[in-house]
C-alpha cells in the first residue's frame, strides 16, 4: 500500500499522485508506442479506432461526467467537426494541420451557442433537447446537399502533414501514431481542466447547482463553457472519424452514435479519463468480438456464420443494464474498489463507496 502524505493543497492538484503512478503511465505509453511493431495491420486499425472513440468519449465526459449535464445529441458535434474539417480542406484548401483544430473550434462554438437556450433545462428535459439537436443536424445535412452532398456523402482526403501522408490502409502505423499523439494532447487538456478553477466549477455544478451558485459560480455561463469545451473535443473526434472511415454521410452520425457515446462513458466510469478509455474499448472492440464469436460458433457447430438481427444492440443493452444494477461506477469504479480493498485490507468497508442521494432537499424536487 502506498500512502501520500499531503503537506499542502498542491498535492491535490498535482498531475500525478506520486512517482510510482507516473512510472506506470510511462510504461503504458511505451507499450502504446511499441504496439504496431508486434501486431497485425488489422489490430493497429482497431486500436486507432479505439483511440478516436476515446477522444469522443472524453468530449462527452467533460459535459456528463464532469459537469453533470445529460446529453443525447453529441453525434451532432461529431458531424459538425467531421464536415467542417473536410469542407475546410476541399472548399478553402486549408491543410489538415489548420483545418483540424478549426473544426474543433467550430464544433465548440456551435456547442456554446446551442447551450445558451438550454442552460435552464435539467435531467431528462436537457437530454430530450440535445436529442432534438442531433435529429435536426441529421436533417440539415440532407437539406444542405449543395454543401454537404446530402445522402451521397463526402470523401475524406488523405491526411498530409509537411508532405507526410497518413492513410488507414496505405500506412496504418502512421495514422495510429498521429491519433495517439492527438489523444495524448486531449488527455493533458482534460487533466489540466480538472485541476483548474474552471474544472472545479464544473464539479460544483455537478454536485449541487444551488451550492455552486451560492459560492459565486455563474451557473449559466459555466454550463455554456462546458458545452463548448465538450463539443470542441467531440468535434476533433468526429474529424478523425471522417478520415478513418474515408467516406461519410448523414447516416454515419445518427442518433445511435449519441446513445453509444453515452453508454460508453457510463460503462467505463463517469467523471474519469480512465472511464472514457474503458468505455471506448467496449464500443470499438465489442462489434469485432461479437463477429469473431459468431464466426467461431458457426464453424464449431458445422454451419455457416450465425446472423442474428439486432444482436449488437442487444448485447450493448445487456451490458448497460448489468452495470447499472451491479456496478453503477463502471469498469474503472470496479477497479478502484478492488485496488482500495487491497490497500485498506482488513479495514475495507463495503459501504464506503455508497452514493449520497442528494446534498440538498431542494435538489430532490427536480
Amino acid at each position: 500500500m502506498r500512502t501520500v502524505f499531503k503537506t499542502s493543497y498542491d498535492a491535490d492538484i498535482n498531475l500525478f499522485r506520486h512517482g510510482a503512478q507516473l512510472g506506470w503511465y510511462v510504461l503504458l505509453l511505451a507499450l502504446a508506442l511499441a504496439l504496431p511493431l508486434g501486431v497485425s495491420s488489422f489490430a493497429v486499425g482497431e486500436m486507432t479506432n479505439l483511440l478516436i472513440w476515446a477522444i469522443a468519449c472524453m468530449g462527452l465526459m467533460v459535459l456528463v461526467g464532469q459537469t453533470g449535464q445529460a446529453s443525447l445529441g453529441h453525434a451532432a458535434f461529431l458531424a459538425i467537426g467531421c464536415y467542417a474539417n473536410v469542407l475546410l480542406q476541399e472548399k478553402i484548401g486549408l491543410p489538415f494541420i489548420l483545418s483540424f483544430p478549426l473544426s474543433g473550434l467550430i464544433a465548440g462554438v456551435a456547442g456554446a451557442l446551442i447551450a445558451m437556450p438550454m442552460t435552464r433545462l435539467h435531467g431528462v428535459y436537457l437530454a430530450i433537447g440535445t436529442l432534438a439537436i442531433a435529429i435536426l443536424t441529421d436533417d440539415f445535412i440532407v437539406i444542405a446537399a449543395p454543401l454537404t452532398n446530402g445522402v451521397v456523402g463526402l470523401f475524406a482526403p488523405d491526411i498530409s502533414i509537411f508532405g507526410i501522408s497518413f492513410n488507414r490502409y496505405a500506412n496504418p502505423d502512421r495514422l495510429y501514431y498521429l491519433v495517439l499523439g492527438i489523444t495524448l494532447l486531449v488527455v493533458l487538456l482534460y487533466r489540466n481542466l480538472q485541476r483548474s478553477p474552471l474544472g472545479r466549477s464544473f464539479a460544483a455544478i455537478r454536485d449541487s447547482e444551488i451550492s455552486a451558485q451560492a459560492m459565486g459560480v455563474n451557473v449559466a455561463r459555466t454550463k455554456a463553457i462546458a458545452f463548448g469545451i465538450s463539443a470542441g473535443i467531440t468535434g476533433l473526434g468526429g474529424a478523425l472519424m471522417g478520415h478513418f472511415a474515408g467516406i461519410f454521410n448523414n447516416e454515419t452520425f445518427n442518433v445511435i452514435i449519441s446513445i453509444q457515446l453515452l453508454l460508453a462513458i457510463v460503462i467505463g466510469g463517469l467523471g474519469t479519463i480512465h472511464g472514457a478509455f474503458f468505455g471506448a474499448a467496449v464500443v470499438a472492440l465489442l462489434p469485432q468480438a461479437i463477429s469473431m464469436t459468431r464466426d467461431f460458433l458457426g464453424q464449431f457447430l458445422g454451419g455457416g456464420s450465425i446472423a442474428i438481427p439486432g444482436l449488437e444492440a442487444a448485447v450493448f443493452g445487456a451490458i448497460l443494464i448489468g452495470f447499472i444494477l451491479f456496478e453503477p461506477m463502471g469498469i474503472y469504479g470496479r477497479w478502484v474498489k478492488i485496488r482500495t480493498y487491497f490497500e485498506l485490507f482488513p479495514f475495507y468497508r463495503k459501504d464506503m463507496f455508497r452514493r449520497q442521494k442528494s446534498y440538498l432537499k431542494t435538489e430532490r424536487m427536480r
